[in-house]
């Protein structure tokens, strides 16, 4: 009988002297096409993004990464949500309008605070419960991931800061178990990170400048 799994973890060939497993070249492919596929809005993402979840959780599952593996089977649920969403409204959604703006003094420091508790616990439970050998920059990386993932749907823009840092600890850390393929897909979605903020910046200025304008604007039509 045909060992998928087995075949999965087989090398497929070796990077920096590290060999690189079939399911780690898999979750390369699928991670960069997804993103690619969210900046244009192809609804395709979803299953293409749900599949690299799978990827990546038998990948970080192998590798100790424990709370990684946990975060993608988050990802896989908000995938499905947001795959049902496009469906049902296509690109329409459009009219559904959130702006980028600035986070509130309360959500700044109520999400800063519940990441570095929820890392705290995290990291507690994976030394406790598991034999993860990196279990601060795994819990880290969990909290950081979930919380950036909240200020994106709201369209704040300091989640861009929080998935800087993300992959800024996630780079080493694949890096130090291996994942030298991983390590280099975090790699570009740092650059796309950086150019994610460069363009909410931008956004966001175009934003504030509008409001500045409309008083004006209806001063001049009159209010009926």
């Amino acid at each position: 009988m045909f060992d998928l799994l087995g075949f999965l973890q087989s090398t497929a060939f070796s990077l920096l002297g590290e060999s690189v497993s079939v399911i780690e070249v898999i979750g390369f492919v699928t991670g960069a096409l997804c993103v690619w596929a969210v900046t244009r809005q192809f609804i395709w993402n979803w299953p293409v993004g749900i599949a690299n979840n799978v990827a990546f959780l038998i990948l970080f599952i192998g590798a100790g990464l424990y709370a990684d593996a946990v975060l993608q089977v988050i990802f896989a649920a908000v995938a499905v949500y947001g795959w049902v969403l496009w469906s049902r409204r296509g690109t329409a959604n459009r009219g559904l309008v959130v702006e980028v703006r600035r986070a509130t003094r309360r959500e700044l420091l109520g999400g800063l605070a519940a990441a570095a508790l929820l890392t705290a616990a995290a990291a507690v439970l994976l030394h406790s419960a598991t034999d993860s050998t990196v279990p601060l920059p795994d819990a880290f990386v969990l909290a950081g991931s979930l919380l950036a993932t909240w200020g994106q749907a709201r369209k704040i823009i300091e989640q861009w800061w929080v998935w800087i840092a993300v992959d800024v600890v996630s780079i080493p850390l694949y890096a130090t178990k291996g994942l030298w393929l991983t390590a280099v897909l975090y790699t570009g979605f740092l650059v796309l990170c950086i150019d994610g903020l460069r363009r909410w910046t931008i956004e966001l200025r175009h934003t504030r400048a509008r409001r500045e304008t409309q008083p004006a604007h209806e001063s001049r039509v009159g209010i009926r």
